[in-house]
């Protein structure tokens, strides 16, 4: 318990007998009684009316504001079916389209029959040019393993351009019971290498160990006048950079290593624990060191997965 030190009290010093008091100096000057001698009171300012609602205007601004960014980016923001009709059309705002769709699998994880009436537009939604929207798709039409054309759609994801959706339509399909999906899980595990998108000078690179989300700026490559973005294709930790910033690069350098994230790593675990076979084993291992970046939760699926898969090789002829 921290303990607060008491000011000890401080008391006058006796005046010694022996010691006569100073006597009161005679010279000392008089002090002029008369009011006409004292500084005039400060005038006190107040503010005006108009200065007075100026400020608390700007005030209630700046907490609004932030709020209603907030109040239209958040997506457990519920919506009418009128509105999930306009926000799954309305391509101008693909996070409009992104909001309708976790809506549509939170309503679908609730087993809500009304939902079928949207099934057309989740797979359409599969080929939307914007991948934030078709690795959402891909989530949500995982929540109903019963719908054949969800698997039809899901399959065909599995050649997406981005592995992320690539991998998200893997995990989906292991729902439908489906284990076409099994190398896009397994490379889930594995690190994103990222390599130079254009010719040019290696500038703004971000710091090892950073955390960054899917679609982060990890460096810029600067060709002349412009420069072009180099964005991680995953979420998760930079490992290490394979060129040292200012130095010149070549189109399809490799410049980058990223490390999945914990909460990637741990659904593919749990994907595999479904359907991995022995030959995943030694991507699994990796994550059963006892490191620091590696949380204890993803070390006991991955211990729990390769044990199921042991026990599944056992069972089969």
């Amino acid at each position: 318990m921290l303990k607060i030190a008491t000011t000890p009290t401080v008391r006058p010093t006796e005046t010694m007998a022996s010691q006569p008091p100073s006597p009161e100096p005679t010279d000392r000057p008089a002090i002029a009684a008369d009011a006409s001698s004292r500084q005039p009171a400060r005038t006190r300012h107040h503010m005006s009316t108009r200065n007075r609602l100026l400020f608390f205007l700007t005030a209630w601004l700046i907490v609004l504001m932030p709020f209603l960014f907030w109040w239209n980016t958040w997506f457990g923001r519920q919506l009418s079916d009128k509105q999930i009709v306009e926000y799954l059309n309305d391509d101008k705002r693909p996070r409009h389209i992104q909001h309708a769709l976790v809506q549509l699998g939170e309503r679908l994880a609730r087993n809500d029959a009304s939902a079928t009436r949207w099934y057309p537009a989740l797979v359409r939604l599969a080929s939307h040019p914007v991948e934030e929207v078709r690795n959402t798709d891909a989530w949500v039409m995982g929540q109903d393993p019963s719908a054949a054309r969800f698997h039809e759609a899901l399959l065909k994801m599995l050649a997406d351009s981005s592995p992320m959706v690539r991998g998200n339509a893997a995990l989906s399909l292991v729902r439908f019971g489906d284990a076409t999906g099994r190398p896009q899980i397994v490379a889930l595990l594995q690190p994103a290498t990222i390599a130079a998108p254009t010719a040019g000078r290696l500038t703004d690179t971000d710091k090892v160990s950073t955390s960054i989300h899917q679609g982060g700026l990890i460096a810029k490559i600067q060709s002349g006048q412009s420069a072009t973005e180099v964005r991680s294709p995953i979420s998760g930790r930079i490992r290490s950079f394979s060129v040292a910033p200012g130095a010149n690069v070549a189109p399809g350098t490799e410049l980058a290593t990223v490390d999945p994230s914990a909460e990637q790593v741990w659904e593919a675990l749990r994907a595999l624990y479904l359907v991995g076979q022995l030959d995943d084993l030694p991507a699994i291992r990796a994550y059963q060191g006892d490191l620091p970046e590696i949380p204890g939760r993803v070390r006991q699926q991955a211990a729990l997965t390769e044990q199921a898969i042991r026990k599944r090789a056992i069972r089969q002829p």
